[in-house]
């Protein structure tokens, strides 16, 4: 089995500077594998704001820097990848724009088809969801377990398990074969603060792939 890792997404709004020292908490708390910065409804000075203040936090610790739905802000910021809906940008087109050596996921909800079609246009990553109900977006896919399982025994390229994901519920996904939790919620409004969030999941992730 693959380590799970955590993949940590930004509220969907924040204020750079505060939002700076809770990241750098949660990062120097466990393993974290990478941040998305998910912006909505702001303007692109926002994010680029958002991304001179915590890219460095995010690299200077070794973690990848990624930008939701932005490529051309991606490129421009530095940032080390973006990730794209199914409603974004076309994964070539965001590919175009931010070159073969950068990072580019694709949203795959629960679908086998889009999961295929973007590995085989050469997504570094893909993304299903969502596992568990959640209040960050409006859901209208529900894959279960079996479709990382699936993903996991057929192809080598990274699948991300996103939605509602806690500690308490990650363990089948872990089992499964997920290769990263993307989590929002569970961590910026823990009640012991995002440091502990990760510490609980690092020991959650760990139990799961011994057990």
């Amino acid at each position: 089995m693959t380590d799970c890792r955590l993949y940590l997404v930004t509220p969907p709004s924040l204020e750079p500077a505060a939002f700076a020292v809770q990241l750098a908490t949660a990062l120097d708390a466990g393993d974290v594998a990478c941040v998305q910065l998910r912006l909505k409804d702001c303007s692109d000075d926002a994010v680029r704001r958002a991304c001179d203040a915590l890219r460095p936090v995010a690299q200077d610790r070794g973690v990848a820097f990624i930008l939701n739905d932005h490529p051309a802000l991606a490129k421009e910021m530095g940032c080390d990848g973006v990730h794209v809906g199914q409603k974004d940008t076309p994964y070539k087109k965001a590919r175009q724009i931010v070159g073969k050596d950068a990072i580019v996921g694709v949203t795959c909800h629960d679908s086998r088809h889009l999961a295929m079609e973007a590995g085989e246009e050469g997504a570094d990553y893909v993304a299903f969801g969502s596992f568990f109900p959640t209040t960050t977006k409006d859901v209208e896919h529900h894959p279960t377990p079996d479709l990382l399982a699936w993903w996991a025994e057929l192809m080598e390229i990274p699948c991300v398990a996103i939605g509602g994901i806690t500690p308490e519920n990650c363990g089948p996904l872990v089992k499964a074969g997920a290769d990263f939790l993307a989590v929002v919620s569970a961590v910026w409004h823990h009640p012991d603060g995002p440091g502990a969030a990760v510490k609980a999941f690092n020991t959650a992730i760990a139990e799961a792939a011994a057990g």
